[in-house]
């Protein structure tokens, strides 16, 4: 659909005719010399070959129309498209300290490690949450914002399966994670600033004392629920399938620092023994943290002043060019316009 941004513009159409009719009409001064043409050294040129004064108004009548076209500023309307609004600004926080590499997450009956099962957990997760602006921290002993926040969810799950084991070292930093989050997170408007923090350990690392950290993030509104990941129980087999043990690889989860950042910022604690518990969790948080269901809509608008303005470029050249070049000595005139005049004399 096309439409105009500023269409009164059209009023000022019939301008040039009501000049042409209300100011009076030049007085044509005569020429205080007569020199007859025969003495002109380029009277043969001279001669007058340009357009019919008929062809020139129209041409220069089009050109003002054009003109006033652009003026009114054409532009082309779109289809309506929807714009997802921000529902919340959303942090993950994914841990991939050494311990992570365990493999003691049953998915499908098959034991997986416990970053592979956060990963696909975590990429359904984010690929739901189409109303929010997302980003990824990944901490170890270090900790890094992966991915600042963004509506690319895309990107951002593609680069959460490309983080691996070891990348931020091999110890738990939560504290200094819990920080960084709070840093970007308290940059953004004061809607709803929330962190998801995923962990299989305890606090080993980093200057910042978690439960300080949750203290800031509490002051600053953000909403922190963690998660803590890896199985209570794992058969390990013994020498020559003997002597079997049953041990808790989650032993050193610090659970009691876990709730007691989720009390203190209003969030909640959650324990993913399993995938399907993982899964289950991330369930529950989209009902805890809806997504933002009334969508913007917006139409793309493209500009179409451009294409009036270069018409009448173009006829305003040609109509200066016809008319400028008969003037011309022949020496200066392009060979194609002199072979043209000849031929029309020879016709």
């Amino acid at each position: 659909m096309i439409e105009f941004a500023l269409p009164w513009i059209f009023v000022l159409l019939p301008l040039p005719w009501l000049v042409r009719r209300l100011v009076p009409t030049a007085q044509q001064q005569e020429a205080a010399l007569r020199v007859p043409a025969s003495h002109l050294p380029f009277a043969e040129t001279m001669t007058s070959t340009s357009a019919p004064g008929g062809v020139r108004l129209g041409a220069a009548t089009l050109c003002w129309i054009l003109l006033v076209l652009a003026a009114a500023q054409p532009r082309w309307i779109g289809e309506a498209l929807s714009l997802p609004t921000s529902g919340r600004d959303l942090m993950l926080a994914v841990d991939i300290s050494e311990s992570m590499e365990l493999a003691d997450m049953r998915e499908n009956g098959e034991l997986v490690d416990r970053l592979t099962a956060t990963r696909n957990v975590v990429r359904e997760f984010v690929a739901r949450r189409t109303g929010d602006r997302l980003g990824l921290i990944l901490f170890g002993s270090e900790v890094y914002v992966h991915v600042p926040l963004t509506f690319d969810r895309a990107t951002l799950a593609r680069l959460l399966d490309e983080a691996r084991i070891g990348f931020a070292g091999q110890a738990t930093a939560i504290g200094d994670a819990i920080g960084l989050a709070v840093k970007r997170l308290r940059e953004r408007p004061d809607h709803a600033r929330v962190l998801v923090l995923m962990t299989d350990g305890a606090n080993t690392a980093g200057n910042v004392d978690p439960v300080q950290a949750a203290e800031l993030a509490a002051q600053t509104g953000v909403r922190i629920y963690t998660i803590g990941i890896g199985a209570e129980e794992l058969e390990i087999s013994g020498p020559l399938g003997f002597f079997n043990r049953t041990v808790n690889p989650s032993a050193n989860l610090d659970e009691k620092t876990l709730q007691r950042i989720a009390e203190l910022t209003g969030g909640g604690y959650f324990r993913a023994r399993d995938s399907q518990e993982l899964d289950g969790i991330y369930a529950l948080l989209d009902e805890l943290e809806p997504v933002e269901q009334d969508p913007q809509v917006y139409r793309p608008v493209r500009s179409l002043a451009h294409w009036p303005l270069a018409l009448a470029l173009l006829i305003s050249l040609a109509l200066a060019a016809q008319m400028l070049w008969p003037r011309l000595p022949t020496g200066l005139q392009p060979r194609w316009w002199a072979r043209l005049r000849a031929g029309g004399r020879a016709g």
